[in-house]
């Protein structure tokens, strides 16, 4: 009798679970699609992507992180996606940015690349907001900067400096940073309300080209103003952004170290 109500039992509970099944009924516990595991190669999410990729270092939603914001429309406006997808696919030499794609030993896809650009772009990007602005060229290495939907030219090259140094005049980009920067960061550049901008430590990780995009962009999400708010009704030109940016990376101190003979085991306990 009790033999019998057991397996009586059991055929209930599997008729049970054989027709939640056939009812497409979701079990306590079972994972639905967007929940399911998934191999890195298979994410196809924009902000899971930037989460998982971009957040630690550009902030959660593009916003301020240690790096450079990426959700800042003026930045869109003046980066191409050329430019972006090669930072991320290669990384910035000398700087902390690393690479991610799978060529160059990380652990992107191309489609995933190209979905972070876009992904930015769609989210971020406010391009009629730029019609008709003059912008500073990306690098003194271009030789258009018309603003398209894409970004301001097709005709930039991956060298992570500007070249100012061929271009900018420190001694004079001196009076330069007095007029337009001093203001905020003392007269000397190390100091002042928003702090020391020639810090070696900081100045030994920004490329000049990285120097130069927060010149001209600024960093409205910390309260940086672009190359047209230093100073009211006097933009920046051309040749005053050159030569501020080389007499900032005049100020970098150059150190070569000599590693030899590296206890490896050191580094597996790092954490």
């Amino acid at each position: 009798m009790i033999a019998g109500s057991k397996i009586g039992i059991a055929g209930a509970v599997g008729l049970a679970i054989t027709l939640l099944a056939g009812c497409s009924v979701r079990l306590p516990g079972q994972p639905n699609e967007s929940e399911r595991w998934r191999a890195p190669a298979e994410i196809t999410d924009f902000n899971q992507l930037y989460t998982q990729n971009c957040a630690g270092c550009h902030g959660v939603g593009g916003k301020l992180g240690a790096a450079r914001s990426l959700n800042d429309p003026l930045y869109l406006a003046f980066v191409t996606d050329d430019t972006m997808r090669q930072a991320i696919s290669k990384g910035r030499a000398g700087t902390n940015m690393p690479a991610f794609s799978e060529q160059a030993g990380g652990h992107l896809t191309d489609q995933q690349i190209e979905l972070l650009v876009s992904g930015m772009r769609a989210h971020w990007s406010r391009p009629d907001d730029f019609k008709g602005v003059d912008l500073p060229r990306y690098s003194v290495d271009e030789t258009a900067t018309p603003a398209t939907k894409s970004g301001p030219s097709a005709a930039v090259t991956n060298n992570i400096s500007a070249k100012t140094s061929q271009t900018g005049d420190a001694p004079r980009g001196a009076a330069t940073y007095k007029t337009f920067c001093s203001s905020c960061h003392g007269s000397n550049g190390d100091g002042g309300s928003a702090g020391s901008i020639v810090d070696p430590n900081f100045l030994n990780l920004v490329s000049d080209q990285g120097l130069r995009t927060t010149v001209v962009v600024g960093r409205a999400d910390i309260g940086k103003p672009d190359w047209r708010g230093n100073v009211p009704g006097h933009p920046m030109s051309a040749q005053e952004i050159n030569d501020v940016v080389a007499w900032l990376a005049a100020r970098r101190q150059r150190t070569n170290v000599t590693v030899s003979k590296v206890d490896h085991s050191a580094c597996l306990n790092m954490k």
